[in-house]
């Protein structure tokens, strides 16, 4: 039976996806062969040894410490794509509010309250001070073009927008699901200088941390709006506050705010709400238990945040599975020691991702603890599995 330890309150919509013949889930439980989790922060706990995977039921793993993970051959997996219609819809919801100001406009009807039969005279005075441009023929710029950053721009434009997009590792789902008239940008620098409004659609690495920064600003249109519902980290603060009062900026919508843009008028905070509806926490939590549950009882890997996709049909039989460095010789080395045992391979597959990768391997006999025992003293070699069905 595999053990299935809770982190968070994770939507029971998936957790009844795991057969209580051959799952046991509880928050608290000992020894368990896989973690979910959603925001909680596993940096510094100690993960217990028995642990082969860690599914993030959303899309960043900052909560997780993933270098860590992978040293010990954890594969950490997350849900791409389970929550993009509920972030897709509040990025919708930012263009609007930056463009019809109705945040500030509903704050400011709320300080009337007592103002008696006067309040009707004072908005209709008042009501020019929320004045704002429509959607409609206005130049959306969609950086990333990943699963929101493609409902973004084909929603975008059924509003009548201009929407043009800039992706330089767009993936082929991504690329057949946009709309045809959706425009390609040459570069990121064209299309921040030809945008009314952007929205920010990548990771945050250590090669985007701060991309939009003062360079950046200091080619934008005058008055640009700017969605950021990626990763606060993305945008530099100082930079945008400067530009903002340089009137370059004339909103910042973003569901990652800092302390140091609270003040500031001109930017619209939200509270990281970005997934938070019911669909999207059902649908996570649906896409890591079946990860997870593929993972553990056919050793296939899909949505691997360290180790490549790996996946190959399973049917019945015995199953070998091993991560490791991705060094030379590795396949070479791991195929010997199976035929000098006298396994035969029937199928086999290998993949690789960076400095890491992962073996798929059917064979025809059962194996024995010394075989598996071999596997692991090999250098390089991180995890063995072997799986039978």
């Amino acid at each position: 039976m595999f053990k299935i330890r809770t982190l968070n309150k994770i939507s029971p919509v998936g957790l009844d996806l795991f057969p209580r013949e051959r799952y046991e889930v509880a928050s608290e439980i000992g020894h368990p062969d896989a973690i979910l989790v959603r925001s909680f922060k596993m940096h510094g706990i100690e993960i217990p040894g028995s642990v082969k995977a860690i599914a993030r039921a959303g899309i960043g793993v900052n909560n997780i410490p993933v270098e860590a993970c992978t040293e010990k051959g954890i594969l950490v997996f997350n849900t791409p794509g389970a929550n993009a219609n509920s972030v897709k819809e509040l990025v919708l919801t930012g263009l609007l509010i930056s463009s019809r100001r109705v945040y500030h406009a509903v704050s400011w009807v709320r300080s009337l309250a007592n103002n008696g039969d006067d309040i009707e005279k004072i908005m209709e005075s008042e009501k020019s001070n929320f004045t704002g441009p429509e959607l409609r023929g206005k130049k959306l710029g969609v950086i990333g073009l990943g699963a929101i950053g493609s409902m973004v721009a084909n929603d975008a434009e059924s509003l009548g927008m201009t929407v043009s997009g800039w992706d330089p590792f767009i993936s082929v789902d991504a690329a057949w699901g946009l709309s045809r008239s959706i425009r390609k940008a040459l570069s990121m620098d064209s299309l921040l200088s030809d945008s009314d409004y952007l929205s920010i659609h990548i990771p945050l690495k250590d090669d985007t941390r701060g991309v939009i920064n003062a360079s950046k600003f200091g080619i934008m249109k005058r008055g640009v709006r700017i969605m950021n519902f990626a990763r606060g980290g993305l945008v530099n603060n100082r930079d945008l506050l400067q530009d903002i009062d340089a009137g370059i900026v004339e909103a910042y919508v973003t569901d990652f705010p800092d302390n140091d843009l609270l003040a500031c008028d001109k930017v619209i905070p939200i509270p990281h709400l970005g997934a938070s509806t019911p669909e999207a926490e059902d649908n996570c939590a649906v896409m890591a238990v079946e990860q997870i549950k593929d993972f553990l009882e056919t050793g296939n890997l899909k949505n691997s945040i360290n180790f490549p996709n790996c996946q190959m049909d399973f049917r019945k039989g015995t199953r070998i599975v091993v991560a490791n460095k991705n060094v030379p010789n590795m396949v070479g080395q791991i195929t010997t020691i199976l035929a000098n045992e006298g396994i035969n391979i029937s199928d086999m597959l290998n993949k690789h991702l960076g400095d890491y990768a992962y073996n798929i391997i059917d064979v025809e006999s059962p194996v024995s603890r010394r075989l598996t025992d071999l596997l692991k003293t090999v250098t390089g070699v991180i995890m063995v599995r072997v799986i039978i069905k």
